[in-house]
């Protein structure tokens, strides 16, 4: 019969291999967008974003020290329990195979999905289903440090339904302001205000909806009411988020842009009370309607480290899927690396190697181009490395008849394709509508579907 102590070697052992593997094709197969950030290494690639004040990621650290904490929490919970080798083996393949999509597609955010996912795999191996249990929310958790700045275009739509319903709720005071895309603008020209995206609520989103499921999961037992606890936060954000608003242009109405940029300060922290302290409110109210739903705290000493059994059969299988699955994955991460540049994409660029070249100055006769210049919503929402080109032509016969054109081209991060409604908004422009047709190709028969956008601006005269 296998010793106590034997057993426990093992499971040191293939949690071990499991760790190293996982660890080699994340540290040196990590990233394929060096054009991004020269690392082949994920773990350098995410916590860069930590440290870089442009990936809007600083809260990473933080959310790693709540996840640490978790774990050790938790663990004076669980009991000990034999370990199953089933998912976690499972989990750790998943989290090889999720990285390879990742690395192939670009994303290498998708590619921290399939760390989060290794990990737990590799620490369940280890510690059996007590920390299996442990860490399942911890590790789950750090989703929340991953960098968001894709989400930058939903978070576009949030600001402009704050400003949308903002500048109704400061009509209705009597102050009549113009909403110019993302700008609130007085007619007398004494303030202007851009919404920008820390107004928006997307950056606060994280931190927030962070925190507010944080809220459920210690307060509560069951996990629909840690999704309950996370939706709550939603609304409260976008009522904060026009409070805020709407505080800013009052203030700025009664005294002037000074006087708004100090309140614009103060209400930033408001926010984050109104919705913190709304949730804890929900949260608290259904613990005393319900004291059933509400977490029990652990009574006593600590679990104790009890050995775990292990399945000799099952071990090894674990540690062979875990390995073969690691060897294939590093052949194919190997053979895209190598993979050399087609150079057919067909796109002219300017000497800068990232903006498309200059659209033309004459289209025919009876059309001359105009230079557009990028506007400052535009370069915040999307991506540094992506190129523009764009122009307005005018009719000569008809100065009134213009069409604008433009070009966007995307980066090596790939979060610079977007839908035209950021770009339009982001320019100023408020959509009124939108309508489906059916374009025909010249000479040909076949035909293709678009959207078509009906626009207006409003300018000061």
């Amino acid at each position: 019969m296998t010793s106590v102590g034997t057993r426990g070697k093992n499971i040191f052992w293939v949690g071990a291999l499991c760790a190293v593997c996982g660890f080699l094709i994340f540290q040196f197969l990590g990233n394929s967008t060096h054009g991004y950030i020269a690392s082949s290494s994920l773990f350098y690639w995410w916590g860069f974003q930590w440290v870089n004040a442009a990936s809007e990621t600083e809260h990473g650290f933080p959310i790693l020290a709540i996840s640490a904490w978790l774990v050790y929490h938790n663990l004076r919970r669980e009991q000990p329990a034999a370990a199953s080798y089933g998912p976690a083996s499972a989990a750790m393949v998943a989290g090889l195979l999720v990285h390879a999509l990742g690395f192939v597609a670009e994303q290498a955010r998708l590619s921290i999905l399939g760390l989060l996912l290794f990990t737990w795999g590799a620490v369940s191996v280890a510690g059996g289903r007590r920390w299996s249990r442990a860490v399942a929310f911890p590790i789950a958790f750090m989703v929340f440090a991953i960098p968001i700045n894709a989400l930058d275009s939903a978070g576009f739509w949030l600001r402009m339904w704050v400003i949308g319903t903002s500048s109704a709720v400061v009509h209705g005071l009597g102050i009549h302001v113009l909403v110019n895309g993302t700008q609130l603008l007085s007619q007398d020209g004494r303030y202007d205000y851009d919404v920008a995206a820390a107004c928006s609520g997307i950056r606060s989103l994280v931190a927030v909806t962070a925190l507010s499921l944080l809220i459920g999961y210690l307060m509560f037992r069951n996990r629909w009411l840690w999704a309950a606890m996370f939706a709550v936060a939603f609304p409260l954000i976008y009522v904060a988020n026009v409070v805020r608003i709407v505080s800013i242009v009052v203030a700025a109405q009664l005294g002037g842009q000074s006087l708004g940029d100090k309140v614009h300060e103060v209400m930033g922290f408001v926010v984050f009370v109104m919705v913190l302290g709304g949730v804890y409110f929900v949260a608290e109210w259904a613990a005393r309607a319900k004291p059933g739903w509400a977490r029990e705290e652990p009574r006593g000493k600590a679990a104790s480290s009890e050995p775990i059994t292990a399945q000799g059969p099952a071990l090894r299988l674990c540690a062979a899927a875990v390995v073969v699955t690691s060897v294939l994955v590093a052949c194919l991460l190997v053979h895209v690396s190598a993979m050399a540049s087609s150079g057919k994409s067909g796109i002219a660029l300017e000497a800068d190697g990232m903006n498309p070249v200059a659209l033309p100055t004459f289209v025919g006769e009876d059309w001359i181009g105009r230079r557009t210049e990028i506007s400052a919503v535009e370069r915040e929402v999307l991506p540094p490395d992506t190129g523009y080109s764009r122009k307005t032509y005018v009719s000569l016969a008809d100065p009134t008849k213009q069409v604008f054109l433009s070009i966007v081209l995307s980066g090596r991060d790939r979060t610079s394709i977007h839908r035209p409604e950021v770009c339009l908004v982001g320019q100023g422009w408020t959509i009124g509508g939108s309508f489906q047709h059916s374009f025909a190709f010249p000479g040909k028969t076949s035909r293709f579907p678009a959207t078509v956008l009906r626009v207006e601006k409003e300018v000061l005269t």
